[in-house]
């Protein structure tokens, strides 16, 4: 009779516990639709797109078109990579 009591025990918090409520999924129209993103940064019409040489100088950086120096990398907190201004 002892032993019967911590697997009563156990049942009884087994069914407790599994009472959960759980909403019905929206349907299949409603969760799928999509995203559209615009890019970060399109050069101007004309120019030339170089990828980048070496990898960003700090995370925060964008590779970006400067009208007068060209491609380089750009952080909106500090300015262009090797003193562009």
């Amino acid at each position: 009779m002892l032993k019967l009591i911590p697997v009563m025990l156990a049942m009884s918090a087994l069914v407790a516990v599994s009472g959960c409520v759980v909403a019905p999924l929206p349907p299949p129209a409603a969760r799928l639709q999509p995203v559209y993103v615009a890019p970060a940064y399109a050069p101007p019409l004309g120019v030339l797109y170089l990828e980048p040489r070496y990898a960003a100088p700090a995370p925060g950086y964008v590779w970006h078109y400067h009208a007068r120096y060209g491609w380089g990398w750009r952080h909106p907190g500090y300015g262009w990579h090797r003193g562009w201004r």
